[in-house]
C-alpha cells in the first residue's frame, strides 16, 4: 500500500482502465472535453518523460524499466489536479499504481470482446507486446492475467460496439450512476 491520501469521489481523477485497443486514449479524449477536465494520455506522458517512445523503451531497457517509469508516471499524474488519464493496458497491475488509482481516481474499465480489439490493434504496429505474435492469442493471455485485476475498477463499461460518441455517453452515465451511489 502506498502512502497517498484519499479524496472525496466526486473531486476524483477519471482513470481509463483495460487492454489496448478498447480506446482509452480516443475516447479518452472526448469523455475529457465533455467533462470540461484536462485530458493525459500516460504512454505519451511516459514518452515525454523518457525522451522516447513506448516502443524504444521496451527494446532498449525492457519491460521491467518500462512498468517502473509507467508507475512514477500515473502517480505523478494521479497525485496532481483532477483529470481524465487513459492508462496504459499494463498501469493497473502495479499493486502501488492501484492504490493511488483508489485513493485518487475513479477507475472506468473499458472493456470490449477480444476480436473486436484485435481488429482495432491490426491497424498500427505500434505494440511491442504483439509483435511478431499472433495478436488473439496474445490478448487471450493478457485477458486472462488482467481481466480480474481490471476488474476491481469502480465502473465497468462495455465500448464494443458503436461510435466513440456512444462510449463517451455510456462511460458518462456509468459515472452519474457511480457518484450517486456514494452520496
Amino acid at each position: 500500500m502506498t502512502d497517498v491520501e484519499a479524496i472525496p469521489v466526486h473531486q476524483r481523477s477519471i482513470a481509463l482502465v483495460g487492454l489496448m485497443g478498447v480506446g482509452k486514449s480516443t475516447v479518452g479524449r472526448r469523455l475529457a472535453r465533455r467533462l470540461n477536465l484536462p485530458f493525459a494520455d500516460g504512454d505519451i506522458e511516459i514518452e515525454d518523460a523518457a525522451g522516447m517512445t513506448v516502443s524504444d523503451i521496451f527494446s532498449s531497457m525492457g519491460e521491467g524499466e518500462f512498468r517502473a517509469g509507467e508507475a512514477r508516471v500515473m502517480r505523478r499524474l494521479l497525485e496532481g489536479p483532477r483529470l481524465v488519464l487513459a492508462t496504459g493496458g499494463g498501469a493497473m497491475l502495479n499493486p502501488n499504481t492501484r492504490s493511488v488509482m483508489k485513493a485518487r481516481a475513479v477507475t472506468v474499465w473499458m472493456r470490449a470482446d477480444l476480436e473486436t480489439i484485435v481488429e482495432r490493434v491490426q491497424r498500427r504496429d505500434t505494440r511491442p507486446l504483439l509483435r511478431g505474435k499472433d495478436p488473439l492469442q496474445t490478448l487471450k493471455t493478457l485477458a486472462e492475467a488482467r481481466y480480474p485485476i481490471y476488474g476491481e475498477a469502480d465502473v465497468v463499461v462495455d465500448v464494443a460496439g458503436g461510435a466513440h460518441a456512444q462510449a463517451v455517453e455510456a462511460i458518462v452515465r456509468a459515472l452519474e450512476t457511480f457518484w450517486k451511489a456514494k452520496t
